[in-house]
């Protein structure tokens, strides 16, 4: 596993409601845990060389992905919304690619059937469709950012 993954690893962490990390393997064990007042990252590695530049760097990562979870209380309050979901684990994309414009935005108008973003997995795309009629109030995803089965992609006011 190289920094890329880890930071990668890190920010998810930050920005979705998953709470705690542990990978393990034969040279290393990561554990990333969220807590509601901060974020912590341990890494325990065997002495080996690719190791031990890993554990120097990734904890530098953490008060750039420190303002993610701060960020977090600051969504607008759920009680009235419909969320969508991703129906499946992926990479999430606003577009169809990057020089067509996005899908939907806030404060767009969707309805059943109309295509809100794509979700590639395992090269294919997979066009994602509103279920439901409302507005966009809130997009809850990063474009290009891994998303997991049945998390939350877009918060919709019903119509």
């Amino acid at each position: 596993m190289d920094l890329r993954e880890i930071q990668a690893l890190i920010k998810f962490v930050s920005q979705n409601s998953v709470d705690e990390v542990e990978i393990n393997r034969k040279d290393f064990k990561l554990l990333i845990k969220k807590n509601p007042a901060q974020v912590t990252t341990a890494v325990v590695s065997a002495p080996t060389m690719v190791a031990a530049p890993v554990a120097t760097q990734a904890p530098a990562a953490i008060p750039a992905s420190a303002p993610a979870v701060a960020a977090a209380p600051e969504a607008p309050a759920a009680t009235n919304y419909i969320e969508i979901k991703s129906p499946m684990v992926g990479t999430f994309y606003r577009a169809s690619n990057p020089e067509t414009p996005n899908f939907v935005n806030v404060g767009d108008e969707v309805a059943p059937g109309k295509v809100v973003c794509i979700i590639e997995a395992m090269k294919l795309f997979n066009e994602i469709e509103s279920e439901i009629k409302g507005k966009i109030v809130k997009i809850l995803v990063d474009n290009a950012t891994p998303v997991e089965y049945d998390q939350p992609l877009f918060l919709v006011e019903p119509a």
